[in-house]
């Protein structure tokens, strides 16, 4: 499956559920092949080295919900949720720290 069709199916599924697309991490050659006009204005588009899909959504407790999603067809995605009192700094350090555990798992 092609990249664009491939992230069309794989964030269908997860607006069906409530999440919203954050923030995309794209490998320079892929970001090249997608047609991104539908996509959200100011979405947050990052070079990588591995593609995925940053989804976030409102969770129990007044918490949120993140999760980076890896833009392929074998489903692997890591899940995170932040507590209200997490500055925004907090939250950065966990999401890069996440984006390095799927860079490893992305390159074995």
């Amino acid at each position: 499956m092609n990249p664009h069709d491939l992230m069309v199916e794989i964030l269908a599924v997860y607006q069906k559920h409530g999440w919203q697309v954050r923030r995309l991490l794209l490998k320079p050659e892929t970001r090249a092949q997608l047609d991104l006009t539908n996509f959200p204005d100011g979405l947050r588009l990052d070079e990588a080295s591995v593609d995925a899909m940053w989804v976030s959504r409102a969770s129990h407790g007044g918490r949120e919900a993140w999760e980076l999603r890896l833009l392929a067809e074998q489903p692997y995605a890591l899940f995170e949720t932040f507590e209200t009192d997490e500055t925004e700094e907090q939250r950065e350090e966990l999401r890069g720290e996440m984006e390095a555990r799927m860079r490893e798992y992305a390159e074995r």
